[in-house]
């Protein structure tokens, strides 16, 4: 069945992993990054799993409140740690030096992960996606994997604006 299940998938599909696991390991290593590819990196994420819940959850309205509300939660909670040691930001070149992480790289892998597993099932089983239960536990993952990117953007960000203030602090 696992046989049938990849030769089904189109192409593009395997094309799409391998850029994201290209994408997600370029994060393992230490690197200096700007504020806008970190923000769009975040954004990115983010559409494809707000797209991967209403896509595949039309007839639960509900999904996409789960989706916010987990995105929420887990922003509210990763913006509550410290950014990770390393990290550092040089406002004459508005650039970050980031450390490596798997982090991006296991966010990048769940959303597609889970994008693959749920199309594999609402092939298999077409009722799951008018299945309440299914919708908001795969919506309420599709909305953590956002809240943690879009905080890890939110952080960097936020440090980049605490030394932009000490930087010219007549500016409010």
């Amino acid at each position: 069945m696992l046989l049938q299940i990849l030769a089904n998938t189109p192409k593009w599909v395997f094309v799409l992993f391998v850029g994201l696991l290209w994408l997600g390991s370029t994060q393992l290593l230490t690197r200096k990054v700007g504020l806008s590819r970190a923000t769009l990196l975040a954004i990115g994420m983010t559409g494809l799993s707000l797209y991967g819940t209403a896509s595949a959850f039309a007839a639960v309205p509900l999904a996409l409140i789960a989706w916010l509300a987990s995105a929420a939660v887990a922003l509210a909670l990763v913006l509550r740690c410290p950014q990770a040691a390393g990290t550092s930001y040089d406002a004459a070149s508005r650039r970050f030096t980031v450390p490596g992480s798997a982090v991006p790289l296991t966010l990048m892998m769940g959303i597609f992960i889970t994008k693959y597993a749920v199309g594999v099932s609402l092939s298999l089983q077409p009722a799951l996606a008018r299945d309440l239960a299914f919708a908001l536990l795969v919506s309420g993952l599709y909305g953590a994997f956002s809240g943690v990117f879009a905080a890890r953007a939110a952080r960097l960000w936020r440090m980049a604006l605490a030394q932009d203030r000490l930087q010219a602090p007549g500016i409010a």
